[in-house]
């Protein structure tokens, strides 16, 4: 955080409206009052909180406005700080909560110094951003259209005897499906037709999402990832979309308690409790890595098309990501052997994969020390 005057400014953030607190050294936390969320209203409110040019702190709360005015303010040449509001230190016995209050908290505790800023995208980033969470909502709707689709063939007896639905053979067997009455047929159509159309909005995305990826300045790290067993173009682009230079983290610990796969844990005493993972951060990358744990059930091994993507990639990161694969695979079969559950296993194999996978970044972008997700 940049400390310039001494000067410290909470912002409290609507759609419409910002209110504004001042902190200066020394001084009482000061209400300036509320603002217009509109490019004149920020230009009155910089008039009023800067005397004569000075350089301000200005920080508020993560939220769905986005950093539009973290991006306004900084360009302004002004220090702006996006928080993280699960961790701004809140009175337990506080029950009052007001625009004018939230300010005057923010602008006291940006003084303080007890405030918990977050990772900010640029814009390229933040694009790629809205295209991997775009796929996977258009993803969720295909799996809520299957799903519609199912129950009402069973709530009238259709049910599909072969292997695996939703196959070449599942879509045949759909084409012979017939009701007696018209409107049900009418009904059986749409519900298909909403899969169908779901599938194509998802397929679109991808196509958008390969092609995006050619110009993308994290591309060299992108095809590394896809040298890893359970890792291919949809992981990859959502962890480095989510998570940006995977190098900003200093040890993998620190981006495994950022993506929240470390054990909570409550000790007192001579007395330590571990309970469940915190499940803080970012839960996307959390979910993209608990999918990709699970390819690592089966014995180790390297397949055509898994040696097909490692061959784009160099020999030290074709050696991690084997040791990987030879770790991970050995920790899952290990775990389960003792009796552990296997959601439980999972979780295991995808904290030690968030380690390899910020190995391998290292060792594309040059990092030093990326042995240390490998001890």
């Amino acid at each position: 955080m940049n400390h310039f005057n001494g000067i410290y400014a909470g912002l409290d953030v609507h759609k419409d409206r910002i209110a504004v607190a001042v902190a200066r050294d020394g001084e009482e936390v000061l209400y300036v009052g509320d603002f217009p969320n509109t490019s004149a209203g920020i230009a009155k409110l910089l008039k009023r909180v800067s005397r004569g040019g000075e350089v301000i702190n200005f920080c508020y709360e993560a939220g769905p406005c986005g950093y539009g005015l973290y991006r306004h303010l900084t360009s302004c040449g002004h220090a702006c700080t996006v928080v993280a509001p699960s961790l701004i230190p809140r009175k337990p016995g506080q029950r009052i909560k007001t625009d004018r209050r939230d300010a005057l908290t923010l602008a006291r505790l940006l003084r303080a110094g007890e405030l918990t800023s977050v990772w900010v995208p640029d814009a390229e980033q933040e694009a790629l951003r809205d295209l991997t969470r775009a796929r996977e909502d258009m993803k969720a709707i295909e799996l809520k259209a299957r799903q519609r689709l199912g129950a009402f063939l069973l709530r009238h007896g259709q049910v599909f005897r072969g292997k695996s639905r939703w196959t070449q053979a599942h879509w045949r067997w759909l084409e012979t499906v017939k009701f007696d009455s018209p409107v049900q047929q009418v009904v059986l159509v749409e519900y298909i037709e909403a899969v169908k159309r779901a599938q194509r909005q998802v397929a679109t995305l991808e196509t958008q999402m390969r092609e995006a990826l050619t110009d993308w300045s994290l591309r060299p790290v992108a095809e590394a990832l896809m040298a890893m067993r359970g890792i291919r173009l949809v992981a990859a682009m959502t962890i480095l979309a989510e998570l940006g230079d995977l190098t900003r983290f200093d040890t993998p610990s620190e981006l495994m308690a950022y993506l929240g796969v470390v054990p909570s844990e409550h000790s007192s005493g001579q007395t330590r409790r571990q309970g469940r993972i915190t499940r803080t951060g970012n839960g996307h990358v959390r979910r993209i890595l608990t999918e990709a744990a699970w390819n690592y059930r089966f014995p180790a091994r390297k397949t055509r098309v898994i040696e097909r993507r490692a061959e784009q990639t160099s020999p030290q990161v074709q050696a991690i990501a084997w040791q990987a694969q030879k770790r991970l695979c050995g920790r899952y079969r290990h775990l389960t052997q003792v009796g552990k559950h296997k959601n439980q296993v999972v979780t295991a194999v995808a904290r030690e994969l968030s380690g390899f996978i910020w190995a391998i970044a290292c060792e594309v972008t040059g990092k030093p020390h990326a042995s240390k997700a490998l001890s």
